[in-house]
């Protein structure tokens, strides 16, 4: 197994569960809805909980303490993917992104419950379970905004036009991507790719949202390897406030 490829790939997870974790938790008293304030806050806290696990096994394969890892690491040393640290916007934004990753992440959860490494298979049959909830809250609300009234289908198109390159950055390939595959680590960001595009389109379908054409779109990539918007240092700095000011605090 190469461990480097290893390292890399739960990188990029964790910091994906951490980042969108944070954006979920600015709903917090915000939703438009006491369910959805509800709703969301609980996704984040799933997240985050996911993120930490993921830190916990790079630990043990010698990197830092998550703590150290999630809150002292400037935007240049985080591989999430550029979608996940956009800032929230309005809910039908809110709402577009998670229903986009969550997709995707559900896909690829599924995928490492078969991963060569067993403490990632074993730990992806428990997120798996997780991301199940997220998924089912994505597509009710899609499939109901999407078919509602003129203003929540433009709110709702709108949103799909803007996040869709950011979601094609979750595909961007690992440096690593052919031994991830050939070791049976994970089967790839392509196949995965592959199946999300199904999975959203089936849910799409469903609505009167009209999807760009997904080849013509140039995907926003560079997140993986520490290129990220003008966004995520800001966050960065506001996660790490509480940590930085005492370090003894606990997730």
């Amino acid at each position: 197994m190469n461990t480097e490829a290893l390292k890399e790939m739960l990188y990029k997870m964790a910091d994906d569960q951490l980042i969108i974790g944070h954006r979920n938790s600015e709903w917090t008293g915000f939703g438009p809805l006491l369910e959805e304030d509800i709703a969301f806050s609980s996704m984040a806290q799933d997240k985050v909980g996911q993120s930490y696990a993921l830190y916990q096994m790079l630990n043990e394969l010698g990197e830092g303490e998550p703590d150290t890892v999630a809150f002292m690491r400037n935007a240049d040393q985080f591989h999430n993917c550029t979608l996940t640290e956009l800032p929230n916007g309005e809910y039908d934004f809110s709402l577009i992104r998670h229903f986009l990753f969550d997709a995707a992440e559900a896909i690829r959860f599924d995928m490492l419950t078969r991963s060569s490494y067993k403490p990632l298979a074993d730990l992806s049959i428990k997120i798996r379970g997780e991301i199940r909830y997220h998924t089912m809250h994505a597509r009710t609300w899609i499939r109901q905004l999407g078919n509602a009234t003129p203003e929540s289908v433009e709110r709702l198109q709108n949103s799909l036009n803007e996040a869709l390159p950011h979601a094609l950055g979750i595909f961007e390939p690992s440096p690593f991507e052919d031994e991830i595959i050939s070791s049976g680590l994970f089967e790839g960001e392509r196949a995965l790719q592959a199946a999300w595009e199904i999975e959203i389109m089936k849910v799409l379908s469903e609505t009167v949202l009209q999807v760009p054409d997904l080849t013509a779109l140039s995907p926003s990539y560079g997140g993986r390897i520490g290129k990220h918007t003008p966004h995520l240092q800001p966050l960065l700095d506001e996660m790490a406030e509480v940590f930085r000011s005492d370090p003894t605090a606990d997730w």
